[in-house]
């Protein structure tokens, strides 16, 4: 069905017990401190900052690490005018648009696979659920790992995971901000941190935002709110104890894609990207609550080692309504609207759905010495579990009424019965171990392995088709790299992921209904090379060659049929220069999907072949203080379909242009950042994503001004 059927989950904060893997303070995060007094560097340093925590070598620099990863922090955050996740891909090549619809949760892509939302997002480092929006108002950054995540995650798709940091209070802030953006979105942020008592033993941070949201799209009105509290007591020299709370809500309706009309794909010059098909007297809101807390205690031990536990629960509640256009029963197509420009209307709405995910990760980590050999040695266990509790749906699997593209048709909505929603309950025990070998000099060798114990029950809301299933598997991880320079290594590495299927519990699977598959492994190959010089230019590339099984489903029956294979080449590139600043990376993507009897050596859909980021940023001379930036954003064509001579959309282009400029009045440091995205006001398709068995078409947003006013005091 259209994007919506999706969870809500209401939050009843519990206090856990329970710790974290220390995330170490990269320089990315001292550069962001910098930032607040005289913010002019807009890029990552890559080369200096410490493995993001999400990879499990944390202690280790990203610089010597053999894994393709970026760092983004909060200055480069603010820079850009992010407010969300779906921001993030004018940032880096790798990652683009998946089915990001504006009202929703954002949904990412990397190396041209689909991230899943249940099982490729972290935060702190602990698996959440990103079936929500995610505020940033106390995020300190943003950790990408690119490739498979066999030894960071239990399951999840390949492509890479997503980990959002939160703030600490690591140093005293004293910070407001109002925003402005087109058409009317109105929004203010505080964020105060403070240490006290004898040797700053404590130390508290408060982060909060509020945002009247008045986007250009019409009748898409909205409000959202987040309030965060950290805190954190060094209860002896070598112990530490952090806590921290956040809650968050966001009321908005949400936008449907438009489509192909019949055999034509609408050209998107003629299409108003502000129209909101989802613009009836019955549509409703969506309304996402979250309330997240964690707890994490370390402790530093004899001989360098370090023992650490963190615990983390979120708790999810969303009303999820939506007026939707799906296929055209007139012409007999369901994958694409009408050729006269209608289309059938459907109505969903499933109210008081509820998600919960718990988890708790025991680590022990140190250095261990066999002759000349070292060992950094990290090993745990993580323990997780995550149910979904939803209540009976509107029946949505009626007709409506007819709607046209215009977003002009006025449909009432007849009396609907209700059909059953699905409960799911799933626990996993997870134990890894992590070692970074130094053999030689400058000779690396890396390991790492994760044992998987796998437990998944679902019932109908009705009491009907009750499944359940166990698994277990292993993934492992190896690589080795070598320092032909320093700052500088050359590194080869091979893992594997894992996914797990259960075929749909429907009456017209017959016997197989409800039935698990064998867990599927996804394999990676990566070579890369990474480097950092003294002119503060660093630079990645990499080529990988990803194959994961393809399971098809037909309607009757549910089934591994060849392979997804995306072989490709990564390449970033980032330099400071006295007053001018660069940023770019690039991608080349092979993708097709090989060895199936349906589709045989055909492109998957939504999946471009070549993307391209650019930044330049440069401090004016002649007005200290003045910062000018601009990003350039490309993407190429993408097919609509996953078969042989299917639609496509082409590629396009976008501009963003930006000016920073920071002042000092008495001791305040007033930071003004004016912004257009999409300057020349581009019109495209920017992406195609082909859900549910239907295709999507999701214009750029047009030309937005945005405005900012930051105080550091």
């Amino acid at each position: 069905m259209a994007h919506h059927i999706t969870p809500r989950v209401l939050f009843a904060l519990t206090p856990l017990a329970a710790a974290i893997l220390a995330l170490p303070a990269s320089a990315q995060e001292a550069q962001d401190a910098a930032a607040t007094s005289a913010p002019t560097t807009t890029i990552t340093v890559t080369g200096r900052t410490p493995a993001p925590a999400v990879s499990g070598f944390g202690e280790q620099p990203l610089s010597s690490t053999p894994i393709s990863a970026r760092v983004l922090g909060e200055a480069q955050l603010r820079d850009t005018g992010a407010r969300e996740l779906r921001d993030l891909t004018r940032l880096d090549a790798s990652f683009s648009d998946a089915y990001n619809a504006e009202g929703y949760y954002g949904n990412l892509s990397a190396r041209g696979y689909v991230l899943d939302n249940r099982f490729n997002y972290r935060r702190d480092g602990l698996p959440i659920s990103g079936e929500t929006p995610i505020g940033l108002e106390n995020k300190a950054g943003i950790e990408l790992l690119k490739g498979t995540s066999g030894i960071q995650a239990g399951t999840s798709a390949p492509g890479g995971l997503v980990n959002y940091s939160v703030k600490r209070p690591d140093r005293t802030v004293r910070s407001a901000a109002l925003g402005w953006r087109e058409n009317g979105t109105v929004a203010a942020a505080v964020d105060l941190s403070q240490r006290f008592g004898e040797d700053e033993r404590y130390g508290l941070r408060l982060n909060a935002g509020a945002e009247r949201l008045r986007p250009q799209t019409y009748s898409l009105h909205g409000e959202r709110h987040l309030l965060a509290l950290a805190g954190d007591v060094k209860l002896t020299r070598d112990t530490l104890l952090e806590a921290e709370i956040e809650h968050s809500r966001q009321s908005q309706p949400s936008v449907p894609g438009f489509s192909m009309l019949g055999p034509v794909v609408p050209d998107a010059h003629a299409i108003d990207p502000r129209i909101n098909l989802n613009n009836q007297p019955w549509s409703r809101p969506v309304v996402f609550g979250a309330n997240t807390a964690s707890l994490r205690l370390t402790q530093k031990l004899e001989g360098g080692w370090k023992a650490t536990a963190h615990a983390m629960t979120q708790r999810l509640k969303t009303d999820d309504r939506l007026a939707y256009p799906f296929g055209c029963d007139a012409e007999g197509v369901y994958d694409r609207y009408c050729s006269n420009s209608s289309f059938d209307f459907y109505a969903f709405q499933s109210d008081n759905e509820r998600r919960r995910s718990d988890a708790l990760d025991l680590n022990l980590a140190g250095s261990v010495q066999t002759g000349t050999i070292s060992h950094d040695l990290s090993a745990g266990v993580l323990f997780t579990r995550f149910e979904s509790r939803l209540q009976p749906r509107l029946d949505d699997g009626v007709i409506v009424g007819s709607g046209t593209i215009d977003g002009r048709t006025v449909v009432n909505l007849p009396a609907l019965g209700t059909a059953p929603n699905t409960n799911r309950d799933e626990r996993s025990t997870e134990l890894y171990l992590r070692d970074a070998i130094q053999l030689t000099e400058r000779l690396r060798g890396w390991l790492g392995l994760r044992h998987t114990r796998l437990d998944r029950e679902s019932v109908r809301t009705d009491g009907s088709r009750p499944t359940d299933y166990s698994q277990s598997f292993t993934t492992p991880w190896a690589a080795v790299s070598y320092a032909f320079a320093p700052q500088h290594i050359v590194y080869a590495s091979w893992g594997q992921g894992i996914e797990s299927y259960v075929t749909p519990n429907k009456s017209s699977y017959g016997a197989q209904a409800g039935q698990a598959l064998s867990a599927q492994k996804s394999r990676q190959t990566e070579i890369g090379l990474k480097g950092r010089t003294a002119y503060d230019l660093q630079w990645t590339l990499v080529a990988f060659d990803i194959d994961r099984p393809v399971v098809t489903d037909t309607g009757t029956d549910y089934f591994v049929d060849g392979s997804q294979r995306h072989r490709g080449v990564e390449a970033l590139v980032e330099r400071r220069s006295g007053a001018w600043q660069f940023a770019a990376s690039a991608m080349a993507l092979r993708a097709r999907i090989e060895d199936s009897s349906l589709s045989a050596d055909v492109r998957p859909a939504n999946v471009p072949e070549r993307t391209l980021r650019l930044m330049a940023g440069h401090d004016v001379g002649a007005l200290p203080g003045l910062n000018l930036q601009g990003w350039l954003v490309y993407e190429g064509e993408r097919t609509l379909l996953p078969q042989a001579d299917s639609p496509r959309i082409g590629g396009w282009t976008r501009v963003d242009l930006a000016a920073r400029y920071t002042q000092r009045v008495d001791n305040t440091t007033l930071t003004w950042r004016l912004g257009v995205d999409n300057a020349f006001d581009r019109r495209a398709w920017r992406e195609s994503p082909y859900q549910y068995g239907h295709i999507y078409l999701y214009p750029l947003a047009p030309r937005t001004w945005r405005l900012s006013l930051q105080a550091d005091f």
